[in-house]
Formats: structure tokens, C-alpha cells, sequence
């Protein structure tokens, strides 16, 4: 089969869908991924396992008009192309493809849309719902199914939409990159980073934007330094919000405590290092971070929200606190400073949890999915 990726950004593919492309070029698919290349800001990301990259200048704004350029190229490619299946991904890319797919759609291609997590949910604002959910909705009528990476998604979609809807366990982690260190592989991921052995290490990674939310971090940062005086903080990403925390950083008299280590494409040398991993998100789908984390055993403390929620047993795995109160965030994570015993229960839970989200095991999902196997 020809089959074309779609995404916003390429910097989506790459960061997600490597091991898939992989799985269908080795069983002889012939694959092409169109998206706005902006690899250059992703240090070092690169696109693998495709047999064409082709460039569609989206914007990640729907309201921008130049999307109806991409729009129009798309709409070219797969007219000459003529793709046996097209997997949409992404909300703006999502939409513009289907949109765009129509009419090879009628002449026999199918159209998957994984949905990385619908911006309606309980508790999203009144406006998402207004502007995301109808728009969905709709569009789901222009594909063949809607694949959802979390159990809440995927219960409202069967419910609210027209046409097929499955469920898969995420995108998929791959587990020969994540897993738990030894002593002496952890003293040596520290070294690489500059870190102590002694050290506390708590880390965040993801784009630095409001939605994740790293400001919380910080502030229970500022409450911990005087009690954990060892505590080092990683926040790994870049993002429109890098000099606001950079700022408030300073302000708050960290530069010694948190470090920025902007985008990095080898978090398998930075997560088993650490002691615990952090996530302020006010949004999350089905987060690859936590997953990483649980597959290197490590104990979690997260916001609560659907993907963060699905993923971790408060008290079990680790802890789910309401996103902005970085004085509970202070608290959940000087209990794992206080109790070490505590820390590895909750990483060794949170490692059998984690299971189902790995590579393969989404890989048997997706083949079923895409490939009707």
C-alpha cells in the first residue's frame, strides 16, 4: 500500500510516530509524511522510516488564512498520489486532510484520524466545547474511523459521533529506550548532566507552554529549596514560554535549583536518572512522559486531567494534585525525598501499569487498525 502521514508539524511525526512508520516500511509499505518541517528548532530531531517527506506550509492556528494554501497543495498531492490510506493527525493537519481526502476517500482510500486528545473534556472551558466539539463531530463523518488514545475520548466519541471509533493504549513508548537504570548506569547519566550523586532529582519534560504549565513546578521549587537543600530540577524543552521562566526563575532565586535544557532528543539518558518526574499539565491526552517515567519506575506526581488520570493511581503509582497548587506539588514530592521505600513501591507499580502502553504493544493495535490484521 502507499500510505500518507499527515500532521501539522513534522516535528509531531518524528516525536511520535517513528516506531509505527517503521513497522509499515518493513512490511513493505511504501510511506510519505506531509507536514511544515520545523525540525530546525527540535535539535537534532530527525524524520526516519519514511520513503518521502513532502512539505505543506500549515500554521497551527485554524483561523490563519495561509492555511488555505496547505490546504490547497494537500489537496494536490493526494489527487496525484492517489494514497490507499491516509492517517490524519493533529488538529489543524487533521482537519485539512480529511477535508482534502474527500474525493479519493469515494474512490476506495480509507482515512484513519487519531485524535492525540479532543481540546473538549470534563472540565474544559464552555469555549472549547463551543468551538472544538461540533467541528469534530462533523469531521468525523469524513473518515473511516476515529481512533482515540484515551478511555474518556473514546467513550464520548462512541457516544457523540457518527462512524467507527477505537481505542488504543496511546501511541507507544518504546521499552528497550525506557527502562530502570542500574546504580551504576543512574551515577553516570548524573555525571553526563553535571549532577551529584546526592542529588535529588526531580525532572518535567515537554513544550514550554502555558498548557504544561512548568510555572507550578518552579513555584513548588521555590518552597522546597530551603527543605530538600540537594534538590536539582530538570525542565527539558523549549517552547514559546522559555524566557517568562527563565524570569521567574531569577526572581525567585533558582538559578541553582532549575536547570532549562531545552529540546532533547535522548530523555531515555535523562528519566532513569532522576528520582521522581513531574507534570503541571492542564491538558493531556495520553502523555508519553509519564508512561517513560513509569517504564524506568519511577514514582509520578501529576495534575490531574484525563491522560494524566489514566495513567496514574493517586497513592499507588504517585500522586494526581490539582495543577496550579504548587504547594500540594511541594509537599507530594518532599514525601518522596523523605521516604525512599515509598519511591520504589510506587515506581514498580507504576512499571506494571505501564504495560500496555508500550511500542509493541500499541504496534499490535495499530496493525489491526491500519491494516485491518
Amino acid at each position: 500500500m502507499k500510505i500518507l502521514y499527515v500532521a501539522t508539524m513534522l516535528s509531531h511525526i518524528c516525536q511520535f510516530h517513528l516506531p509505527h512508520l517503521q513497522m509499515l516500511q518493513e512490511q513493505g509499505h511504501e510511506i510519505h509524511v506531509a507536514a511544515h518541517d520545523n525540525l530546525a528548532v527540535k535539535n537534532g530531531l530527525q524524520l526516519k522510516n519514511a520513503d518521502r517527506q513532502i512539505e505543506i506550509p500549515f500554521k497551527r492556528s485554524p483561523y490563519d488564512p495561509r492555511n488555505l494554501i496547505a490546504y490547497r497543495r494537500l489537496k494536490a498531492l493526494i489527487k496525484q498520489e492517489r494514497y490507499d490510506l491516509i492517517v490524519c493527525n493533529t488538529p489543524v493537519g487533521g482537519i485539512l486532510a480529511r477535508l482534502a481526502a474527500r474525493k479519493c476517500r469515494k474512490n476506495g482510500a480509507r482515512v484513519i484520524y487519531i485524535a492525540h486528545g479532543f481540546h473538549f473534556y470534563k472540565g474544559a472551558s464552555k469555549k472549547n466545547w463551543t468551538l472544538f466539539y461540533p467541528l469534530e463531530k462533523k469531521m468525523a463523518r469524513l473518515c473511516d474511523t476515529v481512533v482515540t488514545i484515551n478511555e474518556e475520548d473514546a467513550q464520548l466519541a462512541k457516544k457523540q459521533f457518527p462512524g467507527k471509533v477505537t481505542r488504543i493504549h496511546g501511541i507507544g513508548v518504546r521499552e528497550d529506550r525506557y527502562r530502570p537504570a542500574t546504580p551504576e548506569e543512574q551515577a553516570a547519566m548524573r555525571r553526563c548532566e553535571g549532577l551529584d550523586e546526592n542529588d535529588f532529582v526531580v525532572i518535567c519534560t515537554g513544550e514550554l507552554n502555558e498548557n504544561k504549565n512548568q510555572k507550578t513546578l518552579i513555584d513548588a521549587a521555590a518552597l522546597l529549596k530551603d527543605r530538600i537543600p540537594n534538590l536539582k530540577v530538570l525542565l527539558a524543552g523549549n517552547g514559546p514560554k522559555e524566557q517568562a521562566l527563565r524570569d521567574q526563575i531569577a526572581k525567585k532565586g533558582l538559578r541553582d535549583v532549575v536547570q532549562l535544557l531545552g529540546y532533547r532528543t535522548d530523555l531515555e539518558k535523562l528519566v532513569p536518572a532522576a528520582d521522581a518526574v513531574v507534570s503541571c499539565s492542564k491538558r493531556e491526552g495520553l502523555p508519553l512522559n509519564i508512561v517513560e517515567a513509569m517504564l524506568c519506575k519511577k514514582p509520578v506526581v501529576a495534575s490531574v486531567n484525563r491522560g494524566n488520570a489514566e495513567l496514574v493511581e493517586d497513592g499507588a503509582t504517585g500522586y494526581l494534585l490539582q495543577p496550579e497548587d504548587a504547594a500540594a506539588f511541594a509537599d507530594r514530592i518532599f514525601r518522596l525525598y523523605q521516604d525512599p521505600a515509598l519511591s520504589r513501591r510506587m515506581g514498580e507499580a507504576g512499571c506494571r501499569k505501564a504495560q500496555p502502553y508500550t511500542v509493541s504493544a500499541v504496534q499490535n493495535e495499530l496493525k489491526s487498525v491500519l491494516l485491518g490484521e
